[in-house]
């Protein structure tokens, strides 16, 4: 009887493992045929099983036919990424089953390298190859303009490997446009950690986020610190570490960098603007003035290098004036009129800079103003007359009041 009862709980078992193994076989058949939904509802109930639920190969044959899916999806829509994501769950499931090894076993089959090229039936649908998926869908998304949905599929790729520079520089250019600014320096950071690979670009955007939409310059200034000592020529990061100086008002320091980047490049008019700043700020008018004008110099049509200078020798004219105004009524009488012809040299001067920045920048009413001021003040008349009619159209008839 015992021997009867032991044979009958051993045929019950066969039954059962052989009806797994069916349903196992079922659900490969549907993979292999591209019957996916038979093929998901039968590893469904296999991957549930006692029987089967804790061999790693039957969650790995449910992670390829997610993938399957994911791939047959076209829509591309948010439910095309959840499919995608449920696919990259039960790949690492299984890895985590197999012991995390990617070098035998089912962890090899999960790794195992997705070639381009390769026709749809010798794909290996393991993880790679639903990152390709992704990243395609990501390009596909991103050819139509739909931003949004290019970027989660970037980031999903990228989520399965961290080393694709392609990927992860595409999902964090995506995601700083888009203003998903965390994620933009998630992905952005992945890239710095990529041995060989240019970061140039990475640095930039990154200090650029810190600096201007997380108002954080001192941690800008640090990252542009750690990027300088891997690009210590680089010009752009130059003028960023300049700039951030400038923000933290480490005025000593901003000059000593100023000097040393022009050493490299001296006609970068940014740089010689901000040389000339600094002068300024520190008292050195003619220093300041120097820089302003060779900052035009090299580029006649650099506004700011004409609106600087322009600024600068009204500021020289008006305490020229304002120094003649206390002085003595007897010494007052010896040196108005020399002083007086001097600024107005200086106002003539600064007015060529000012029309050329004007020249520059037709519709700015701000040269607009101070032309009208410097013709008034040299009785140029018709001059001051053409330009208040400018004004006039610009800003209305009460434009003097504003």
């Amino acid at each position: 009887m015992k021997k009867l009862i032991l044979s009958m709980v051993l045929i019950g078992a066969t039954t059962l493992a052989f009806g797994q193994k069916k349903v196992l076989r079922e659900a490969e058949k549907g993979f292999k045929s591209g019957d996916l939904q038979t093929a998901l509802t039968a590893i469904d109930a296999a991957s549930t099983n006692p029987e089967t639920s804790g061999d790693p190969a039957t969650h790995l044959l449910k992670a390829k036919i997610e993938t399957k899916i994911f791939y047959a999806d076209s829509s591309n829509t948010m439910e095309t990424v959840q499919l995608g994501s449920a696919a990259l769950g039960t790949f690492k499931k299984a890895f985590d089953m197999a012991g995390g090894d990617k070098a035998a076993g089912v962890g090899k089959e999960i790794y195992e390298d997705d070639l381009p090229g390769v026709p749809d039936n010798l794909r290996p649908y393991s993880i790679y190859t639903l990152k390709n998926i992704a990243f395609d869908k990501g390009i596909e998304r991103y050819s139509d303009d739909d931003f949004e949905m290019a970027y989660e599929f970037f980031n999903m790729a990228g989520e399965i490997d961290l080393s694709d520079t392609t990927i992860h520089y595409n999902a964090g250019f995506l995601a700083n446009d888009l203003g998903k600014f965390e994620d933009a320096k998630r992905h952005f950071g992945y890239l710095l950690d990529v041995p060989e690979y240019n970061k140039l670009n990475a640095y930039y955007f990154m200090v650029q986020i810190l600096s201007t939409e997380e108002k954080n310059p001192e941690a800008a200034y640090e990252l542009v610190t750690k990027a300088k000592e891997e690009y210590p020529m680089d010009k752009v990061l130059a003028e960023y570490e300049i700039q951030l100086l400038l923000q933290l008002n480490k005025m000593d320091e901003a000059m000593s960098q100023i000097n040393e980047a022009l050493a490299n490049d001296p006609n970068n008019t940014g740089l010689l603007l901000r040389s000339g700043y600094l002068k300024e700020q520190a008292g050195d008018l003619d220093g300041a003035l120097v820089d302003y004008k060779k900052s035009v110099e090299v580029d006649p049509n650099f506004f700011q290098g004409n609106f600087y200078t322009g600024a600068l020798l009204l500021e020289q004219a008006t305490k020229m004036l304002n120094a003649l105004n206390e002085l003595s009524d007897a010494e007052w009488e010896k040196q108005s009129e020399v002083v007086g012809k001097k600024a107005d040299e200086i106002y003539k001067d600064a007015g060529t800079y000012f029309e050329q920045a004007l020249k520059i920048q037709p519709e700015n009413t701000d040269p607009m103003t101070i032309l009208f001021q410097i013709y008034s003040k040299l009785k140029m008349t018709e001059q001051a007359e053409a330009m208040n009619k400018k004004l006039v159209e610009k800003l209305g008839p009460n434009w003097m009041d504003n």
